[in-house]
């Protein structure tokens, strides 16, 4: 059994129990846990806008550079399939 399904599995023991479920209900430790949630989401956010400062003083490619180049390839795949289109059908056009 992998730790994520433990900690899963015990989790909804603890919620079960009744002084579990009157604690988690209390204003103060949902506040609490919105804030870890949040903090949790603004360090992941630190540490990648370091990362990729640290990855473009290298030289190195970034996320966000693959995603743009991805967009830019789609756009381009389509912009082609639309003049190969239109291509075909004045090929067509010039047979009849």
């Amino acid at each position: 059994m992998s730790l994520k399904s433990r900690v899963m599995k015990k989790g909804m023991e603890m919620m079960q129990d009744p002084r579990v479920a009157k604690v988690v209900q209390d204003e103060r430790v949902m506040k609490v846990a919105m804030q870890a949630f949040q903090l949790r989401g603004k360090v992941q956010e630190e540490i990648d806008t370091r990362v990729e400062g640290v990855a473009k003083s290298l030289g190195l490619v970034t996320k966000n550079d693959v995603r743009e180049l991805k967009r830019t390839i789609k756009k381009l795949e389509t912009q082609l399939k639309k003049q190969e289109d239109a291509q075909a059908k004045l090929a067509r056009a010039e047979k009849a």
